[in-house]
């Protein structure tokens, strides 16, 4: 009642107030519309508990809650009590949840990798102890809780806590040729996958990847810092058609001291990017992919004769999407999902592989995979059944039947569930709701009371002139895409605007979503923009995810070419509107995004006056194996699928006004991609604009000014590009 009693009130003030204007100040500067979150919440295996992580001048404190009361029972961790931290990052329980890891003094690697000092903190006897005296990674209990496994310089060390004795379980790591139990650059950055080993449920057994990354070519970018000489930073990458890391799986007996590498024979495939354990301790199952990624397998590995057998298969005719719902139930019958049947579906196959029953279907797509109850015998789960821009949470059980949604409100709702799901917490929004966490019955679906509801964000908000951004499809010649678009507050279709595209358009991405605005405060950006007169509008071309198999993978083979069309084509239909000026639209991206304003501004150049990429991909032969064949195989085998729709190869098209920036550390989209545009387009006698940003990764973030700096340059270029809309 409250919250619509709130939107009474936005409304109220939006038609009747004097109101503010959104600034890039308040947006990148000022965190004026910062979201309360529930920081670093963790759901307890022990009992219907949660832990909360919070941070103030006094230190960390790590929080305990009971689900049902929402009474905070204790609290487990505070640093002022740990001598020699003033705070932590990151904290793992042991499975028993009496004894935890906690991370200091964390460095990023990369996008997902991180180092630092890790200590070992003691519920009960409250005692600390340091892991290691070195920076390590990933490391994890065993089970029982006897032991922490890490990686340090690319070796697998295991420390007993009690005799506090190390073994080291590799020997031969070596930075930039050999990894043990951790990912290369390209598995972590498109597997998203970091720890490459996993303990079995008895702790006697490590199973992990080698990777050789020894013919592996390297890159190399000048990292400028603020010494005298800048000084390179040497990765292996391995860019599309080029040689990948050779990776081989081995099985470490604690007991014994030995790794054995079981023979996968004709089962070995090019990818290794998953383990995982079965509950028996000596049934290992591996997912294996092959290069072009059109089949994945399941293999079944026995630890104890090392025998191998294929427990499931799957081929397609363009690629998959790689998840992480393989679940095995206590008898090793296990959960998978997959868009065989055209959607993205579960399954339950028994333990030997065969199929039991296809759970869910319907022309919707299973987006999230929560858990299975063995008690009541349903699965948990995140659905598009309310409309491709909706999420909501459903339960089911393993037959099919007895399907319930859990999920009250429309919009985003995603689920943390309790051990035994009687409960669950839904962090909920839509677009025109802030962010807010509410705590359900996981059986009914009712709501039992409201955690956080950013109430105070909200009030704050109808204090500015804001339009609400509005849903639609949009009929084209290619069909009918799903679109918002933001007006001004003061709209008047009589009047003429310029339009500003937003898009990503990658494949299986989602732009046009029905959730508060973006993470990334590209909607406060836009919003801002359309206070100033200019219409937004965001088109998720076909490509895109949610639709279903057909629509994302009509694309593969010649990635950029049905995107380009369908923003060509919505950009067409939307310059047919009469409050819409069709001489003065615009384009805007970031990655994938970039591509494409880059490929708008050049083969759409009768089209779009206006485009600014930021850190663009310009030629798919400049980026790596994995993204890149999973969509158009190798150079080799399609050449025509990697030249005909890169940017660098339609400068001479290039017509509009056109910004390109870029970082210049930015070890994923290299700024090469950069580069080599304007070498084209300065041969091709073209004026552009550029600007790069020393040493920012591809986020453009580092420093508190460096997002406020991007987005005053893009805002004056729009303004400058675009012109003054109508008064």
């Amino acid at each position: 009642m409250r919250y619509w009693y709130l939107l009474l009130i936005l409304f109220f003030h939006l038609a009747t107030a004097q109101q503010k204007k959104l600034s890039l100040e308040d947006i990148w500067l000022n965190q004026t519309f910062e979201i309360e979150k529930l920081e670093s919440f963790q759901t307890m295996k022990t009992g219907d508990f949660y832990t909360v992580l919070n941070q103030n001048s006094y230190g960390t404190f790590l929080d305990k809650f009971d689900f049902a009361t929402q009474e905070k029972i204790e609290t487990l961790v505070v640093t002022r009590d740990l001598p020699g931290i003033r705070y932590f990052e990151t904290y793992a329980f042991n499975e028993e949840e009496n004894k935890l890891l906690l991370g200091v003094d964390l460095e990023p690697v990369y996008r997902r990798s991180k180092k630092g000092i890790y200590y070992l903190y003691d519920l009960s006897s409250k005692e600390l102890q340091k892991i290691s005296d070195e920076q390590i990674q990933e490391p994890s209990f065993s089970p029982d809780g006897k032991k922490v496994a890490y990686v340090y310089q690319n070796n697998i060390y295991v420390k007993d806590l009690s005799s506090q004795v190390v073994n080291q379980i590799t020997q031969d790591g070596k930075i930039n040729h050999i990894i043990n139990g951790l990912t290369d650059w390209v598995y972590e950055e498109e597997f998203s996958v970091v720890q490459a080993y996993e303990w079995n449920s008895d702790s006697d057994r490590i199973a992990y990847i080698r990777f050789d990354e020894s013919e592996v070519p390297e890159f190399s970018m000048d990292i400028y810092g603020d010494e005298l000489y800048p000084h390179p930073k040497v990765f292996k990458y391995p860019k599309a058609g080029q040689e990948n890391s050779s990776v081989r799986l081995f099985i470490h007996d604690l007991a014994t001291g030995k790794s054995v590498e079981p023979e996968l024979g004709s089962l070995k495939q090019h990818y290794v990017p998953r383990l995982k354990w079965t509950h028996d301790p000596n049934s290992l199952v591996i997912t294996t992919l092959n290069r072009h990624q059109n089949n994945i397998n399941l293999v079944l590995i026995d630890a104890e004769d090392n025998e191998v057998s294929l427990l499931h298969s799957e081929k397609d005719e363009a690629y998959f999407d790689l998840h992480d719902n393989l679940t095995f139930l206590k008898d090793n019958s296990f959960v998978w999902s997959s868009d065989t049947d055209g959607y993205n579906h579960l399954y339950h196959y028994s333990k030997e592989g065969e199929l039991k029953n296809q759970i869910t279907s319907g022309p919707w797509e299973v987006t999230e995979y929560y858990g299975y109850d063995p008690e009541s015998k349903r699965l948990f789960y995140q659905s598009t059944e309310e409309g491709s821009i909706n999420r909501g949470v459903y339960s089911i059980g393993l037959n099919g039947k007895s399907k319930k949604k859990l999920s009250i409100y429309e919009g985003t709702n995603e689920a943390a569930f309790s051990s035994n799901f009687r409960y669950f917490i839904n962090t909920h929004s839509n677009v025109e709701t802030p962010t807010r966490y509410l705590l359900m019955d996981a059986h009914s679906g009712k709501e039992i009371r409201i955690l956080k509801d950013n109430e105070p964000l909200a009030e704050k908000l109808t204090e500015y002139d804001l339009s609400v951004k509005e849903f639609s499809t949009l009929q084209t010649a290619n069909g009918e895409l799903n679109m918002y678009l933001i007006k001004p507050p003061d709209f008047d279709p009589e009047k003429s605007y310029p339009l500003l595209m937003f898009q990503y358009s990658g494949p299986g991405s989602q732009q046009v979503v029905n959730r508060w605005k973006d993470p990334q405060r590209h909607d406060y950006w836009h919003h801002m923009l359309a206070q100033e007169g200019y219409l937004i509008a965001c088109v998720d071309g076909r490509g895109t995810g949610f639709k279903g198999r057909d629509f994302e993978k009509t694309v593969y083979l010649e990635l950029g070419k049905k995107e380009l069309e369908d923003q060509i084509e919505a950009a067409k239909e939307l310059g047919k509107l009469s409050y819409v000026d069709e001489s003065r639209i615009g384009i805007w991206g970031w990655s994938y995004g970039g591509y494409m304003s880059s490929l708008a501004i050049t083969k759409g150049a009768d089209v779009f006056k206006m485009a600014i990429a930021v850190a663009p991909v310009t030629s798919w032969r400049f980026y790596d194996t994995v993204y890149t064949e999973r969509y158009l195989r190798t150079p080799e085998e399609n050449p025509t699928g990697y030249d005909e729709n890169s940017p660098l190869n339609f400068a001479e098209l290039l017509e509009g006004d056109y910004l390109l920036v870029h970082g210049t550390g930015d070890d994923n989209v290299h700024v090469q991609n950069s580069m080599r545009m304007i070498d084209a387009l300065v041969d091709a006698n073209k004026q552009f604009d550029y600007f790069s940003y020393p040493d920012r990764a591809h986020g453009i973030r580092k420093g508190k000014n460096t997002r406020f700096h991007l987005f005053q340059k893009m805002t004056t270029f729009i303004r400058n590009s675009l012109g003054a809309p109508e008064k």
